[in-house]
This record gives structure tokens, C-alpha cells and sequence, in this order.
């Protein structure tokens, strides 16, 4: 389980950690954070013994995002994602590029499907896609797993088909996790850690549920206590 670390610098995102006892839990780190922060914060979580998701779902040109990953693999994260909407080619070179770091590490590649804050609707209005968001998913999760990509992002809801279609080593990331009771906020396709198990989900992504508790570390345990249960 991640726990997102969505803060606008490190400070923050450290006096979180520290104020809630959270030193070594895994992490992610979006776009916002490692924007302000860089490198020099993924350095600072490792030393403090976080495994790391690096959030940054790269969508460009194949030798663009080849080049990327290759500077990414030697930051030594555990997981880096690209958008499986960049095609084929993309998802190839991008896992290219993270095999040739220098680093003896290699990344898990997990490839974005379709982003959690959309549905049907949103899909066919404005992007002019056809198909429920279901079908675009497990159709992106089949290119991404046939171009070399480790696993996907997708929502708790596809997991256990993405599951029998794919195989059951390949990897489901489920962010869009809400304990009962908890406010959506701006994603569509939520679930609680409960069925996240019972659909096969590896990961969850667990971010503004906890982050926003009263209890932070009250909430985290509750989520973990969920999932690896099936607590309903």
C-alpha cells in the first residue's frame, strides 16, 4: 500500500511523515511534489527506508520517454508509470529505457489506463472514445502487458478482469480508495480497501483518506487492516 504524499514541497510532506509516525511506509510522489523537489527528494526518502512509486505518467514521443526512464532507473524507485494511451512503441522504449540505467535496479513499469476521474460520459464527450470505460481499460492493459510493461493503474473495478485477461503476476495499482463514508472529492470510480482484495488489487494508492483524517495514522491502519482482512 502507497500512501500519497501529495504536498506542494518537502517540508511539508516530511512534517506529515514525522508528525503521524509514517517513516518507511511505502510512498507515492506525483507531479506536484517531485516538480518542486526533484531528485534530491526521492534521495531523501530512501535514506529514511520508503519504497517509492514515482507518479509521474510520462506521455510523449517513444524516444523521449526512452531517454526519461533511463535517468529514472538510476534514481532507483520502485515503480514509475507512463500513460498507456502514448501506444505500443511508447510502452517499448520506455521500458528500454529503464533497463539501460546504470543502476543495477530496474523499476517495475506500470502503464496509467484510464485515469480514475472519468467515466463513460467523459470518455465519449470529450474525448470522442467509444466504449465504456471498462472495455478502454482492459484493451489498454493488454497493449501495455504485450509491450513489456510490469502492470497497470487502473481502478479497484477492472482489477479482477485485467486480472483473468493478463495474468495473475501481472500487476494491478488501484488508487481511488475510500474507507466507508469517506468524500470522493474529484474521483469517479472509487472503492473501499475491501473490494480492492476481493478483486485482486496489489497495490493501493491511499491518499486524501488519510491525509485528510483527523487521525492520519488511525485511518492508514484502518485502510490496511480493511484490505488485508476483508473487513467490511
Amino acid at each position: 500500500m502507497y500512501l500519497a504524499l501529495d504536498f506542494s514541497t518537502w517540508n511539508e510532506a516530511r512534517t506529515f511523515i514525522d508528525a503521524h509516525n509514517f517513516q518507511g511506509v511505502p510512498v507515492k510522489v506525483g507531479m506536484e511534489l517531485f516538480y518542486r523537489e526533484g531528485p534530491r527528494l526521492i534521495e531523501n526518502l530512501k535514506q529514511d527506508n520508503h519504497d517509492i512509486f514515482l507518479d509521474l505518467k510520462l506521455h510523449d514521443i517513444p524516444t523521449t520517454v526512452m531517454k526519461a526512464m533511463t535517468n529514472i532507473a538510476n534514481l532507483e524507485v520502485d515503480m514509475v508509470n507512463v500513460h498507456a494511451l502514448g501506444g505500443s512503441e511508447m510502452i517499448k522504449r520506455a521500458k528500454e529505457g529503464l533497463i539501460s540505467g546504470d543502476s543495477n535496479h530496474e523499476p517495475k513499469l506500470i502503464a496509467v489506463t484510464v485515469l480514475t476521474s472519468m467515466d463513460d460520459t467523459s470518455l465519449y464527450k470529450e474525448l470522442n472514445i467509444g466504449g465504456s470505460v471498462n472495455e478502454n481499460v482492459v484493451r489498454l492493459a493488454v497493449t501495455a502487458n504485450k509491450n513489456g510493461a510490469d502492470g497497470v493503474v487502473c481502478s479497484v473495478q477492472e482489477a479482477k478482469e485485467i486480472k483473468d485477461v493478463c495474468g495473475s503476476s501481472f500487476l494491478t495499482v488501484t488508487p481511488g480508495i475510500r474507507l466507508q463514508g469517506s468524500d470522493g472529492n474529484d474521483q469517479k470510480r472509487i472503492a473501499t480497501p475491501a473490494l480492492a482484495r476481493e478483486n485482486g488489487a496489489d497495490f493501493l494508492v491511499i491518499g486524501r483518506t488519510v491525509t485528510n483524517a483527523q487521525d492520519p495514522k488511525s485511518a492508514y491502519e484502518k485502510v490496511q487492516k480493511e484490505w488485508r482482512n476483508g473487513i467490511k
